[in-house]
């Protein structure tokens, strides 16, 4: 019997709309292997297009994992992610080859590449207190707090995910210190080395990108996707960039060009909070998805 293989774990990060999913299947074909998505907005099934899951037929190239398999019904915390995840790939890892690893979701991706901190439970008192406040005063009210408690995790975090910035603000309530503090300062043993690549672009060829994408979605049909998903609003799932925005046109808050435009304001806004995530992370070698071939090398420099 051949020996064993080290486990490696190649994760290719970056914004949204940068170009992960083309490249990462193109490096998983070069590796006849298969993909683990790290995209929590791309767990649900249902969200066909405003969420920009792959396609039928690039889920046919290369075979995915974590891609649309909860309902909008469902829940999926980052500590049900990281146990799942980890036992996945486990499983994975016999296949005795390189798995690949993507996504744009940065507290997801952390969580399986170095483990979770034990965080301080927070008394029900002060968790009734923050969604009372948010239910009341809206979700700029926890921005607020976020920003004044823990200004290094508020320029970090979905600010458009409410349910995060109150898990955050528990705990800077009920310890005194900052969120961000209790993160990662000590990393999980893990049986792989993670091969750690970031994708980018000029920033004005990233939001153009993302322009882009946003008009290409409407002309899909975001507008009737959201519309069918209207009366589930309140559901975790669909607090996110590019349905709370044609909910509020529902709510007839906004004209329907104000939504389109501030779907891709808030896309853009979510790419610079993302890349300032994967940018703590010093091991990250930097490319433009362009660079296909450098890439594939530089992988197979570590992996042989």
């Amino acid at each position: 019997m051949p020996n064993k293989k080290p486990n490696f774990l190649v994760s290719i990060v970056g914004p949204t709309a940068v170009g992960k999913t083309d490249l990462s299947i193109n490096i998983a074909k070069q590796l006849n292997t298969e993909i683990v998505s790290a995209d929590s907005r791309q767990f649900y099934k249902e969200l066909e297009i405003g969420t920009a899951p792959p396609t039928p037929e690039q889920l046919n190239i290369v075979k995915h994992h974590f891609i649309g398999h909860l309902s909008i019904e469902d829940t999926m915390d980052i500590y049900s992610y990281e146990k799942q995840c980890i036992e996945l790939l486990n499983e994975l890892f016999l296949l005795n080859k390189p798995i690949v690893f993507t996504g744009g979701s940065g507290l997801y991706i952390d969580a399986v590449l170095n483990g979770l901190d034990e965080l301080p439970d927070a008394s029900p008192e002060v968790r009734e207190e923050l969604f009372n406040t948010h239910k009341n005063e809206g979700i700029e009210a926890l921005r607020l707090m976020l920003n004044k408690l823990d200004p290094d995790f508020y320029k970090e975090v979905d600010l458009a995910n409410p349910n995060r910035m109150i898990r955050a603000l528990e705990v800077c309530i009920t310890t005194g210190k900052p969120f961000s503090s209790f993160r990662n300062h000590e990393k999980k043993t893990r049986n792989f080395t993670s091969i750690k690549i970031g994708l980018n672009r000029d920033r004005e060829e990233l939001y153009n990108r993302i322009n882009l994408r946003v008009d290409l979605m409407i002309e899909a049909g975001l507008i009737d996707e959201a519309k069918k998903f209207y009366p589930k609003r309140h559901l975790n799932s669909l607090k996110t960039v590019g349905y709370r925005e044609l909910f509020d046109f529902f709510d007839n808050n906004c004209s329907l060009d104000f939504a389109i435009e501030k779907i891709k304001i808030n896309s853009r806004r979510y790419a610079k909070r993302q890349l300032t995530w994967f940018n703590r992370d010093k091991e990250i070698k930097w490319f433009h998805p362009d660079e296909e071939a450098t890439i594939i090398e530089y992988i197979n420099s570590v992996v042989n």
